[in-house]
């Protein structure tokens, strides 16, 4: 192997835009002697069990999305804002619904108000967690104004995750600008939309979660030694990208296995780090994601030492990513909230059936010599069916008299024309 560790960005798809919540509860080293700090506050032992739910979701998401993904493009997901945004949905839902996302969650050993006092926790925790790290994790509801919501579902959520609620004339264009304006605000600019201009008529509901990560390495990069340098993509071919490099003091937590090697690089005090796992040359990126669940994950990070490099080179890259969840989730186990069939009767007051109709998500990821700066936005659209339905004989049709004990037709034709005599 190498002197040095050369970062390709086919594994940026495994840098999960939730590590801040996944090394929250892990104990390790930094990357040299300096005091490093001590979180606040240990975790609860239910705010524990749901970073461990989360982390089984978010590698579960991992995995479907890039396995839904077309060869040798960038994924780069969210999962605490995923769960979130599906996490304020639970609270409206009931029964064969609740039970669906539960699972699909890894939230199912978890009652309600477990559930929702550890996003709550978690919320609190992490935004405090490092003052020269800046974590926000930002909830709001927004509902087409006539909608009978329920004032329990809008104070649970108020309460647990801090949402702002609105009503909004969904069918005025200003709605959208509103609701995109706050996910700007909350992105910090990085994700300027996350809803369509024209609400879709059947949407009463938007759910929305919008995370902001940005920190500075504990150990930063000196812009006079990144270099353009080629970078080799999965499929043979080379492009030239800026490479930065690092040369001295590097020591960072690292792990060879079979498959890959995983380095761990630290931002500002230690609290919050990146993650980066390379690909043995013989090991594909899907191999690896593949390879990874709850405990595969855990027994990595826990076995990661200070390891002396020669130097430490890493590509400086921005990149976006989006994509609908509706599918994916549905593959998770929670199809049945996107059907009619789905329940969150504890949404609102109405006849009419809800179902989620689109759960939208969209990231950021920025790594330059300073630091790491990244946004995420996920949108769970909640829809409404159209109520009773209607029907005009307003064309040609077919008629018929009958008797209905016995099934005897006595007359039958068709109408062409009504008004011919």
């Amino acid at each position: 192997m190498p002197a040095f560790v050369r970062v390709s960005s086919f594994v940026l798809r495994t840098l999960l835009g939730s590590v801040l919540v996944f090394l929250v509860g892990c104990d390790w080293i930094g990357e040299n002697e300096e005091k490093e700090a001590s979180p606040p506050r240990p975790l609860t032992a239910t705010e524990k069990t749901v970073v461990d739910t989360d982390q089984r979701f978010g590698l579960k998401l991992l995995r479907a999305t890039v396995d839904a993904e077309d060869a040798g493009k960038n994924v780069f997901v969210s999962p605490i804002s995923v769960s979130m945004a599906l996490g304020m949905t639970l609270n409206g839902a009931r029964g064969e619904t609740r039970t669906a996302m539960e699972r699909a969650l890894e939230k199912q050993d978890l009652s309600p108000p477990e559930i929702n006092d550890a996003y709550r926790g978690l919320i609190d925790l992490l935004e405090g967690l490092d003052p020269n790290v800046e974590v926000a994790l930002a909830n709001s509801i927004w509902y087409r104004e006539g909608v009978p919501v329920k004032q329990a579902f809008i104070d649970t959520n108020r309460t647990h995750f801090d949402a702002e609620v609105s009503g909004l004339d969904f069918s005025s264009p200003q709605a959208s600008d509103r609701i995109n304006g706050w996910v700007e605000d909350e992105t910090r600019g990085n994700i300027p939309n996350i809803v369509p201009n024209q609400i879709p008529k059947e949407v009463i509901m938007y759910l929305i979660n919008a995370t902001y990560f940005k920190g500075p390495w504990r150990t930063q990069f000196d812009p006079a030694e990144t270099e353009e340098e080629p970078f080799h993509r999965a499929d043979g071919s080379t492009v030239t990208v800026p490479m930065m490099e690092r040369t001295e003091e590097v020591s960072p937590p690292l792990l060879r296995t079979d498959q890959f090697t995983a380095i761990d690089l630290a931002y500002s005090d230690s609290l919050y780090s990146m993650t980066i796992l390379l690909p043995h040359e013989d090991t594909s990126v899907g191999a690896v994601v593949d390879s990874l669940d709850a405990e595969t994950w855990t027994q990595m990070t826990s076995q990661m030492r200070p390891t002396e490099l020669s130097r430490l080179k890493l590509p400086k890259f921005t990149l976006r990513y989006e994509k609908e969840l509706k599918e994916i989730l549905s593959d998770l186990g929670m199809g049945v909230a996107f059907t009619e069939q789905a329940d969150f009767r504890d949404i609102a007051d109405t006849d009419r059936s809800l179902f989620i109709s689109e759960v939208k998500h969209k990231t950021f990821l920025q790594v330059n010599e300073e630091g790491t700066e990244a946004s995420a936005a996920t949108s769970v659209g909640v829809g409404a069916d159209s109520g009773p339905p209607s029907l005009v004989v307003d064309r040609p049709f077919v008629v018929a008299i009958r008797e209905n004990h016995s099934g005897t037709i006595l007359f039958a034709g068709t109408v062409m024309n009504p008004s011919s005599g």
